[in-house]
Formats: C-alpha cells, sequence, structure tokens
C-alpha cells in the first residue's frame, strides 16, 4: 500500500494521529485490565499494550511496563520470521525469552496483525504476566533456577488463532502446563479480546484520515522521536562517564554480588552505553537479554529528557547500546532469567548514575529496586490450585528538590500493590501488617522514600517463593545524601522456627498457621541531610516517617514534645548542627 512521503504531513494532522493512536492503546489497556481473570492482570496491571507497524516497530505504547518497548519488537520479529502467510484472522502467541524478546516465560505476548483493505498495516500487540506456567515451583519463578528449562513452558512464535478461529491444541498444552489453567487461558483470552479492539479501532482510523496520511505518519513519528532524544542529548557535557551496581546474588550463588559496569561515552547528539566490563552470565535467574538493556537505557532518557514524550521505538534509534556475549547483559542460551528485575535495577541505576554527570539537575538517589511473592497451593476455592503472586515496592530514592516516594513501585517496575482486601477474599492467608517503616529512608537534604513492612498469617499449607533484591546490598545515597535501609524476609518472626531467607529463594515448605514478614528496601537520600529544613524533618517526625532520634543523629535537628506532636529547639539544633561542622 502506497504512503504519502511523511514531510507532506503537516503537524496538526499529525498531532490528532499521535493523540488517535495514543488513545488507541489506552483504551486497549483499559479492555485488558476490566477482563482480567488473575489479580496480577486485573489489580496489578502488570501488563501493556502496544501498536506496531507492520515490520514490527512499536508506533505507540501508553507506557505501563517501560520494559516492553523493548519486548514487543524483538517478539513481533519472531513472528515474522516463522511466518510468511501471515493473514487477517490470525493471531500469534510467544513468551520464549531467547526466541522472541519476553522479560522471562510468564510475560505472553500476543500479536494480532491488522489488515486494512487487503494490506498488512501493522500489529496490535499485549503482554500480560501469567501466574502459571508450570516448572518446579508455584509460580514458575524459581530463584534456584540453572537454565530456562526450570523456568516452565517456553512458546516460541505459534499461530493461536486461524481466520478468528482458536487452536484448541495449544490451548490445551498450556491449561495442561499450569496450576491454574483457567486464570491463564482467561487472561490470555482478554490480550486476544483487546488486541482485536485495536484492530478495530485502528481501522477506524485508517478511514477518517485515510491509509496513505497514516502510515506516513507513523514514519513520521519515530523520527520525530529521534530527532526530540538527540537534541536533548547535544545539550549534555560531551565525555566518557562511568558507574557501576550490584545485585546481591543471582540466587545460586549466594554471598557472590553480580557486578553491572557501565561505560557511557557522549559526543554531540550520539550517546553509546557499553556494559563489556559486566559479569559473565550467572548461575542463578538473574540475566537479562538484550532487548531489556535497551528498553532498560531507552526507560532513563524518557526520564531524564520528558516523561511525557511520545512513546515508539524512534526512541530507540536515538543512542548504541553494546552488550558482550555470555556475560550478565547478554546471555547465551539456556541461562536462565526468570528474576531479572533486580539486574534491570541495577542496570537503571547505573545508567541513571552516569548521566547524573552529564545532565545537570537531574541526579537521584538509588530506589527499593522490585520484588514479587509466591505463594501457591490446593487451598483455593473448593479445593482448587491456587498462585497468589504479588508485586510489591518500597521506597523510592530523593531527587534534586524532592523527596523520595514511599510504599510504592520505583523506574520500570510500574505494576500496582495488591489491596489487602482482594488478598484476602481470594486466597487462604490474612494480612496482619501493612505499614511504612520508619526511618527506613535514606537521609539527605531530599530524604529517600520509605520501605514497607507487609506481614502475612497462612490459613492453610502452602508453597513459598521470592525474588527480591537489595536485602544485602542497601540502595545507594547521591550527593552525600545517606543510603536506604535493607529488606529484610523472615519466616514465622518472634516466634518458634524464625527463619531469615535469601533475598531469592524457592519452594519454602508453609504450613497452616505460618507467617512471614517482609520489609522492603527505602529509598536512597541526596545532598547533606543536616542542610535539611528543619522544619521539613519537623514535619517528618510528626508523620512517622522519622523518629526523634534519627532527626538528632541524622539530620543534626533537636525536637521538643509539644502536645501530641514536636517541634524544633532551634537553639539546640543550631549547637547540634555546629558541632558537626
Amino acid at each position: 500500500m502506497d504512503a504519502r512521503a511523511p514531510e507532506t504531513i503537516d503537524a496538526v494532522e499529525l498531532e490528532i494521529i499521535k493523540a488517535s493512536l495514543d488513545g488507541i492503546v489506552q483504551e486497549m489497556q483499559n479492555s485488558l485490565f476490566r477482563t482480567g481473570y488473575s489479580t496480577i492482570v486485573r489489580e496489578s496491571q502488570d501488563a501493556s499494550c502496544a501498536l506496531l507497524d507492520a515490520r514490527g516497530d512499536v508506533i505507540a505504547q501508553h507506557v505501563v511496563l517501560p520494559l516492553h518497548i523493548g519486548s514487543f519488537p524483538a517478539c513481533c520479529a519472531a513472528v515474522l520470521r516463522a511466518y510468511d502467510d501471515i493473514e487477517e484472522g490470525d493471531a500469534y502467541l510467544i513468551n520464549h525469552p531467547y526466541e522472541g524478546g519476553s522479560p522471562h516465560a510468564p510475560d505472553m505476548c500476543v500479536l494480532t496483525p491488522a489488515f486494512y483493505k487487503g494490506a498488512l498495516v501493522g500489529f496490535c500487540a499485549s503482554i500480560a504476566h501469567k501466574g502459571d506456567i508450570g516448572g518446579p515451583v508455584p509460580g514458575s519463578c524459581s530463584g534456584q533456577a540453572k537454565e530456562t528449562f526450570n523456568e516452565g513452558l517456553h512458546l516460541p512464535a505459534v499461530r493461536y488463532q486461524r481466520a478468528l478461529k482458536g487452536m484448541n491444541e495449544i490451548d490445551r498444552i498450556i491449561a495442561a502446563n499450569s496450576r491454574t489453567p483457567e486464570l491463564v487461558l482467561g487472561d490470555i483470552r482478554g490480550q486476544l479480546g483487546c488486541a482485536r479492539l485495536g484492530e478495530q479501532r485502528l481501522r477506524e482510523l485508517l478511514d477518517k484520515v485515510g491509509a496513505p496520511v497514516a502510515l506516513a505518519s507513523f514514519e513520521r513519528l519515530m523520527t520525530l522521536a529521534e530527532r526530540r532524544m538527540r537534541a536533548a542529548i547535544s545539550e549534555w557535557r560531551d565525555g566518557r562517564y562511568e558507574a557501576e551496581r550490584f545485585v546481591d546474588d543471582d540466587g545460586v550463588r549466594l554471598n557472590h554480588p553480580v557486578r553491572i559496569h557501565l561505560v557511557v561515552e557522549k559526543h554531540g547528539d550520539n550517546i553509546s552505553f557499553d556494559f563489556s566490563g559486566s559479569d559473565d552470565q550467572a548461575v542463578g535467574p538473574a540475566n537479562i537479554r538484550p532487548p531489556l538493556v535497551r528498553a532498560a537505557i531507552a526507560y532513563c532518557l524518557i526520564a531524564l529528557v520528558d516523561p511525557h514524550i511520545f512513546i515508539n521505538s524512534g526512541l530507540m534509534r536515538a543512542f548504541d547500546v553494546i552488550t558482550r556475549e555470555g556475560s550478565i547483559m547478554n546471555p547465551r542460551f539456556p541461562a536462565p532469567v526468570n528474576t531479572y528485575n533486580p539486574t534491570v535495577h541495577a542496570t537503571v541505576e547505573a545508567v541513571f548514575a552516569a548521566l547524573a554527570d552529564i545532565a545537570p539537575g537531574k541526579a537521584r538517589a538509588d530506589s527499593c529496586g522490585s520484588r514479587s511473592i509466591i505463594i501457591g497451593g490446593r487451598g483455593g476455592r473448593a479445593g482448587q490450585g491456587y498462585v497468589q503472586y504479588e508485586i510489591l515496592g518500597g521506597g523510592g530514592g530523593a531527587r534534586a528538590g524532592q523527596d523520595g516516594a514511599s510504599g510504592t513501585s520505583v523506574n520500570q517496575s510500574n505494576a500496582k500493590i495488591a489491596p489487602v482486601e482482594i488478598i484476602e477474599s481470594e486466597f487462604p492467608t490474612r494480612l496482619l501488617r501493612f505499614e511504612l517503616i520508619q526511618d527506613s529512608g535514606g537521609a539527605g537534604a531530599t530524604r529517600g522514600g520509605l520501605g514497607i513492612r507487609r506481614e502475612y498469617l497462612n490459613l492453610d499449607d502452602a508453597r513459598f517463593s521470592i525474588r527480591s533484591t537489595k536485602h544485602v546490598i542497601a540502595p545507594n545515597g547521591a550527593a552525600g545524601g545517606g543510603k536506604g535501609r535493607t529488606g529484610d524476609i523472615i519466616v514465622n518472626p518472634d516466634r518458634e522456627g524464625e527463619k531469615r531467607l535469601p533475598t531469592r529463594y524457592a519452594d519454602y515448605p508453609l504450613k497452616k498457621g505460618d507467617g512471614f514478614r517482609l520489609d522492603t528496601p527505602g529509598g536512597g537520600g541526596l545532598g547533606d541531610a543536616f542542610a535539611r529544613d528543619p522544619a521539613l524533618v519537623e514535619q517528618d517526625v510528626n508523620e512517622g516517617y522519622v523518629s526523634v532520634e534519627a532527626a538528632a543523629r541524622d539530620y543534626g535537628v533537636a525536637l521538643n514534645s509539644v502536645g501530641r506532636g514536636f517541634r524544633v529547639d532551634l537553639e539546640a539544633t543550631a549547637k547540634l548542627r555546629a558541632a558537626r561542622a
């Protein structure tokens, strides 16, 4: 199908098309979240949608999970390699991290080709986490996996529908490999439904503006995104910058930190990110694939340049990436990848640390990383198998002029914390405590966000797994700010049989009546804590974020008890700060 030259599209026309594409993706996402069967999709919203052109480049992604900007093109490329007979009414499914671009096997991608008047014009796609696709542990995310074959069912690009009719054999294979087949298949059908909705809306857009204009605008929007990013990069200081971050361990080799090393070179509007100095690929599931590395960098650049920039594959053309084959950033098959997120967080924080010297005023401290807990058993409704999969945040790192957020997802992990009422109504568990942890945020002129404490009581026998980070290596502060508090996971805290688990652990047997407590890390602080406005410290103490003792020790602020609260003692505070000076 012929398209008009991109330069012939005027600005008003282009803005209308851009807003329409963004609206289509948002409508797809709303459909997916409202039809989700699992709490992972319905409540935590661990999924995202996108529109791609006929080559597989992202033309619009309303960001929920930033990493998927790298995953969608890789998954679509696998479909295009595998099939040369794509037809209207088809649907394709893929979750293979090496054949495609899924971060790990539980992230299944559904793609449907979009046709207009007989011609392929693009793809409608979504990626959504599945609660269980088999493997040795409930949730399919073993922290001790040594190869991808320990991580559940892997599907290369397979045709899932032909002429709008499903391939029942694939459903039967998936169902036979899942502890929760109804939820997994229900979520896949929700993905299929939102893709068909996207097709319909895309056809309506082409009817409205004409196919030549629409197709030309796709390429124009990607070109403009690249130019916008390069223009911002060109204003940064030229030079060579290094940074590194560490992950606690890989789940198999405990007490063996994993190193992420980065060299950034910037000249004019060209910038490259070289991770060749990072550790060799991990024995355990801490590895990440190159599509995620590129997506993590894109996320950082978007955050530094313009959080509201239009998201498409043009942004990925604005920088170069170097990864060493056989390293943790580019592992060889079949290296395990299922607990990839801690490594991605370390990657993101290394990028931010390196760019802090390039992009003035954009420094930020490290955050809490991300974690998930997985409880599986047969104590669900009517004795059916269940998998309770929760994604939990903590404290965000402090930024220039702004405290870090508390009790939230950070960086590229943008999923929501499932409500207590939902967890207790759908699974055999009780939440005994859900609160912010006082003094967990790193001290600084701007304070790190607070981590959370979430304590559970198990009501039936179950199997427990965790994949977390920063239980050993604390989140760094920046520009002289203090470190955030580390995380912790304890089974039966303050009871007989108390046991502390490693950062990543798989298949711990929980008995009925057992409990566990998860403390998530706080964010690092930024700047000299003794330069923090005493009035802000007073507010932190009165809100319970900072203790009176920490106010004096870490911030040099003395407080007096007044009624039910505290007030700054200006004279004593001046003495404390003068003594430190």
